[in-house]
């Protein structure tokens, strides 16, 4: 029997785009069988098919549109994105075990992922005047991530690689606590020789400028926390997505002969 084709998809409203290459018996963006979902009057008791298929609420579009995969994804790329997965969940738990309140952190291999777009923000902040320019660097070190995440969710519809991109911003976070608990007491190198004890130091001026440098192991160490909290987060996300195109996978199985008769 030759796969059903819908222009929209009957549940959540898709549009079709003449450039998907995906199965076109599958909505790409909710994951809706369309030969299942014409036949459900055969294998859903009429009792409970109302509860088997409500109406979508806002939480239920949110979903949809948080957990959606590409439509280019093929069945293979759910075990490549699987161990990626893996790859970087052990990388964030090394992260997490990183010792901040020493140079560990400035010294590992995170911090050369987030000073480029740290020395970015310096710039691109500066317009705004000196308290934000100075800022703008730690600012867009954790902003560069979430932006990532919102083009893969919005343009590419990548829930996976925004789950990635939140984790990003979470590591991001943890590398910028270091950075702040020393404010009160500096000993970490800085680029171009130095510490804040002799040279200009980003949280140093800007708790000054707050009266509260005395208070930066806290404010590091919320930080620090809200850090690895956010990469959690990352990576739970990356983990529903994985899960949802593994039932699509599933899914995707032949029918029972009965149910296409």
């Amino acid at each position: 029997m030759e796969p059903l084709h819908f222009k929209t998809c009957p549940k959540c409203g898709h549009p079709r785009q003449s450039g998907e290459t995906g199965d076109p018996g599958i909505c790409p963006a909710c994951g809706l069988i369309f030969a299942k979902w014409v036949t459900r009057d055969r294998f859903v008791p009429p009792s409970r098919r109302d509860k088997a298929e409500p109406d979508d609420g806002p939480l239920d579009d949110l979903t949809d549109a948080l957990l959606q995969t590409p439509a280019t994804a093929t069945p293979g790329d759910l075990y490549g994105r699987a161990a990626g997965w893996l790859l970087i969940a052990l990388w964030g738990l090394r992260i997490a075990t990183l010792d901040y309140k020493s140079d560990e952190v400035m010294n590992s291999f995170l911090h050369n992922t987030v000073i480029l777009p740290h020395e970015a923000g310096h710039i691109f902040f500066r317009i705004l005047g000196e308290f934000m320019g100075v800022l703008g660097g730690s600012l867009f070190q954790v902003l560069l991530p979430l932006i990532v995440a919102a083009v893969l969710l919005r343009q590419n519809r990548d829930g996976f690689g925004a789950g990635l991109g939140l984790w990003w911003a979470g590591a991001s976070l943890v590398d910028l606590s270091s950075y702040i608990y020393d404010a009160a007491d500096p000993v970490l190198p800085l680029i171009g020789g130095g510490t804040g004890a002799d040279r200009f130091h980003d949280w140093i001026y800007l708790l000054d400028t707050v009266n509260q440098t005395h208070r930066s192991p806290f404010w590091g160490s919320l930080v620090h926390v809200l850090g690895i909290l956010v990469m959690i987060a990352g990576l739970a996300w990356s983990a529903l997505v994985l899960k949802r195109q593994w039932r699509q996978r599933n899914d995707a199985r032949p029918l029972p002969p009965g149910l296409m008769d």
